[in-house]
């Protein structure tokens, strides 16, 4: 990959890591349902300010604004309410390792979807990433309990990455049909979070705000650097290098997040987190440089036929 392209990787990667324990803030006062939604509302509006500020196109046929919407209920509604849901009663450790299964649903909806190539080595690679995510909260999982409801909310997890890696598909869908990745964003989150919003006050919901600092300055870091930033360039990166590579930032936010558990949650780390770490770097390495090898052997096929001509 290109320089500029492992900047778009290490973005949301780093963010991302965050964000699992930042999220801990919104959970308690504030319904997991009016958490998202007032996310997703402030990322939006702030994202269509910017757009309208740096003279971009904001103006969409119907069908269009119908993607975008679709967009935002698939990757910034209702993905990120199940797994709001899922952090109230599961550690994010666990939400993390259930959540890298993205990788495969990414793989096979991209191969439905977008007529795209299932590669073994693609899928080594995921194996290898979800082995390591695994390893890392080996000791969570094993404080795991499937009663009082718990699997119920594994249900939750599972659900909320179907409707993630359905939204990633539809991003790179809309990529391929030259939709600007900021306005769909823009209008994306405003939707998404517009549509769990009616879906909390449909449900009665009390619509309350937690004032507190640690809520509020948590809800603008996600909606301005997990949100606004982090999508932007995660979202990005998809368009150009694939739906079934770009997640693997999902398969290296964990890691950060145990850094930053390391420093203000006394995370002990062992031999297994170790071990996995190695095999989550192993498969993120080994998929890189499929796409690169592919890349090359691409130009060398067009340099040919162009020669021929």
């Amino acid at each position: 990959m290109s320089t500029r392209q492992y900047l778009l990787f290490a973005i949301p990667t780093l963010i991302w890591g965050s964000t699992w324990y930042v999220i801990r803030f919104q959970l308690g006062t504030v319904d997991p349902l009016l958490s998202v939604a007032y996310r997703f509302i402030l990322a939006g509006l702030l994202l269509i300010i910017f757009c309208l500020i740096s003279g971009r196109k904001m103006k969409f046929k119907p069908r269009e604004h119908f993607l975008m919407f679709l967009l935002g209920v698939l990757l910034f509604g209702i993905n990120y309410w199940f797994v709001y849901k899922a952090e109230t009663m599961l550690t994010s450790g666990i939400v993390a390792v259930v959540f890298s299964l993205i990788i495969f649903f990414n793989i096979f909806f991209n191969a439905i979807f977008l007529k795209g190539k299932i590669k073994k080595d693609v899928v080594f690679a995921a194996i290898l990433g979800v082995g390591g995510t695994a390893l890392l909260f080996k000791n969570e999982f094993g404080s795991l309990s499937l009663k009082e409801g718990n699997w119920v909310v594994l249900l939750f997890c599972l659900g909320g990455l179907v409707f993630a890696s359905l939204g990633n598909i539809l991003s790179a869908y809309n990529q391929r049909h030259k939709l600007p990745v900021i306005q769909v964003n823009a209008y994306g989150m405003l939707y998404g979070g517009l549509s769990i919003f009616i879906i909390a006050m449909i449900w009665g919901k009390p619509l309350i705000f937690d004032t507190s600092m640690s809520y509020s300055f948590s809800l603008l870091y996600l909606a301005l650097l997990g949100s606004i930033v982090a999508f932007s360039a995660y979202l990005k990166l998809l368009g150009e290098i694939g739906p079934d590579r770009s997640i693997y930032t999902t398969l290296i936010s964990p890691v950060i997040a145990l850094l930053i558990s390391t420093v203000f949650e006394s995370y002990h780390w062992d031999v297994y987190a170790l071990v996995g770490i190695a095999l989550l770097f192993s498969g993120n390495i080994l998929a890189l440089r499929v796409k690169k090898f592919t890349a090359e052997k691409r130009r060398i096929i067009e340099s040919i036929e162009y020669g021929n001509k």
